[in-house]
């Protein structure tokens, strides 16, 4: 019976912490406090709001079917195969990069416990790195759900308990030396120009959309449905619950690194930004050993959510048969090495450049943002493709009037992206293009879609003559 064991309403909330608590909240409170100043750690509140709307929107998503895959079960259900199709194999290829920008983290933050500078690691070193990642990983998802669940709740524990002592710390270190906030407003460059600009809605725009980075991977908790007990039941109440406590942990610890040390958050060159802001040894050891638990923890969570989207349209026959096949501890193993191949050689291309492959995999969210709401509404007036289940409990308020909100925020967010400056690279030379972006967008977003989609109409071609 070991195979069988599901996913609980607690394991649920702690997968979906864990699938959101990762390389984010290390990575992007310096580029949004540069953006934002003093205002940074509200910046988080407003990206949490934006993010709990969403949540909220794919919660209430998850109570019209069982399926599993997420975005792509729900588009499927709304708007028929070929749509549904699209957004999952999208949906795929981003993931499996998003994997790859995680995994980039762990391997370089452990490297930095082992005492290794940034530029002291090498392409070989990383690689190999990556590879072993890769095998724990397997090891840790065939030896079935049981321990996948163990190793999963284990390592959102340990990292929720690492920033929550670093919380309690900034406050003490607060106390004693006071607030040190209004010193970011006043940091200048060689050139003597302010680092912080004033504030302007487009910079606004820009720092929420870098600090909503923090909150992604809600929206991959659903793809696992059928690993789970009642998803109909526990994902819409597990999802905002765990929002709610990622919100709280978030706005906790990037004002106490505001009041601390603003400075050096701005400034710091390290792979674990936060770490800078403590000065003390002991604390600094904690958030950098917590970051790697973190990185691990959404490795883990990943290595669940990508491979069953891949697995949820094999079963719908639109990618090859072999990778619906789980093996005796009832895991899509076939899918997991798919997807681990992805993992590893997207960001081998990109040099294991974190910013390169984190444009690639943020881009394709904003298409299950768009789309997901308006599915929420069809389903609430049951005006679908596909059928939902019988039965489901509607709600106006929050299937309609918060997905309306999600979308706006969505076609805001589109229109004031900054998208030419994400597919391009500044340096002392001046401005470049990203050609590594583009290519992979254009591979990721078109061209394996196409194929994907000629593949699945020749199988249903072949299914209806046979």
């Amino acid at each position: 019976m070991e195979q069988k064991a599901k996913l609980g309403f607690w394991s649920i909330v702690l997968l979906t912490i864990n699938s959101i608590i990762g390389t984010g909240i290390f990575l992007s409170p310096g580029g949004v406090a540069k953006q934002s100043g003093g205002m940074a750690p509200f910046i988080y509140i407003c990206a949490a709001v934006f993010a709990i709307m969403l949540a909220l929107t794919f919660a209430s998503a998850s109570k019209y079917t069982r399926e599993s895959g997420a975005a792509y079960a729900y588009v499927r259900t709304a708007f028929g195969d070929n749509a549904g199709l699209y957004v999952g194999i999208t949906r795929f290829v981003s993931a499996s990069i998003a994997w790859g920008v995680m995994a980039t983290g762990v391997i370089k933050t452990a490297f930095q416990i082992l005492g290794y500078s940034s530029e002291e690691i090498t392409f070989g070193m990383q690689t190999v790195g990556f590879i072993i990642l890769m095998i724990v990983l397997f090891v840790v998802n065939v030896l079935g759900t049981k321990i996948f669940t163990w190793v999963s709740n284990l390592s959102t524990i340990g990292k929720c308990v690492a920033l929550v002592i670093a919380i309690l710390a900034g406050i003490i270190v607060a106390m004693k030396t006071g607030n040190h906030m209004a010193e970011i407003n006043e940091l200048v460059n060689d050139a003597g120009e302010k680092v912080v600009p004033q504030m302007t809605s487009a910079g606004f725009v820009t720092a929420l959309v870098a600090a909503f980075y923090a909150f992604t991977g809600f929206e991959s908790v659903a793809s696992g449905a059928s690993d789970m007990e009642e998803p109909e039941k526990n994902l819409p109440r597990a999802i905002p619950v765990a929002i709610g406590i990622v919100a709280a942990i978030y706005f906790g610890i990037i004002l106490t690194a505001m009041l601390i040390d603003p400075v050096a958050m701005v400034t710091s060159s390290s792979v674990v930004v936060l770490a800078d802001v403590f000065k003390n040894a002991l604390i600094r050891n904690i958030i950098i050993i917590g970051a790697f638990v973190s990185m691990f923890g959404i490795n883990v969570a990943s290595s669940f959510h990508t491979p069953r989207l891949l697995e949820a349209m094999a079963l719908r026959k639109q990618v090859p048969d072999l990778f619906s096949k789980r093996n005796a501890k009832d895991i899509p193993v076939n899918a997991f090495i798919i997807t681990a191949i992805f993992a590893i050689v997207i960001p081998m291309a990109f040099s294991y450049d974190m910013k390169g492959i984190m444009i690639i995999s943020t881009i394709a969210r904003f298409v299950q943002f768009v789309l997901v709401p308006i599915a929420v509404i069809m389903f609430f007036y049951g005006k679908t493709k596909n059928p939902t289940i019988e039965g489901a409990k509607k709600n106006y308020i929050t299937d309609v009037v918060v997905s309306v909100i999600s979308l706006v925020l969505t076609v805001v967010l589109l229109v004031k992206f900054d998208w030419a400056g994400s597919f391009s690279t500044t340096t002392d030379a001046g401005t470049t293009l990203n050609y590594f972006a583009v290519i992979a967008m254009i591979i990721g977003y078109i061209i394996i879609p196409i194929f994907v989609y000629f593949y699945a109409k020749a199988n249903a071609t072949e299914n209806a003559n046979g």
